[in-house]
């Protein structure tokens, strides 16, 4: 199970300490292409998922719908190597830069953001 950060978080305190963590102990995580700037997809992450994305070089997800981690390309071969990652001002999303290899989507896209503008108005500008 994904879990709340307990004495035995395997991240450093001073990095578990800052995640704001849902009801079920997870953060979203934001894949994005490091060079183009290219939202890729959305994932989620509890300590241990983030702990091994920090220090394999590799992404590592936590699979709520399959309870168990996974990491990125072990079974497609679309695999995403970590440039960095980054926590927001209210520690509750995560920036991680890829350089990704392949599609990003499960359903073979390079990008889970491409079912089509949905029309917003941009409204006025300043």
């Amino acid at each position: 199970m994904a879990g709340v950060s307990t004495p035995s978080s395997p991240l450093p305190a001073e990095v578990a300490a800052r995640l704001t963590r849902d009801s079920a102990g997870l953060v979203a995580a934001i894949i994005q292409q490091h060079d183009t700037g290219e939202v890729l997809m959305l994932g989620w992450m509890d300590d241990e998922a983030l702990h091994r994305t920090l220090t394999s070089g590799r992404v590592t997800f936590w699979s709520r719908s399959r309870q168990e981690y996974w990491r990125k390309g072990d079974t497609s071969g679309h695999t995403q190597h970590v440039r960095s990652v980054a926590l927001d001002c209210d520690g509750d999303a995560l920036l991680v830069r890829v350089d990704q290899v392949g599609a990003a989507c499960h359903t073979g896209r390079r990008t889970c953001f491409d079912a089509g503008d949905l029309g917003a108005d941009p409204g006025e500008r300043p």
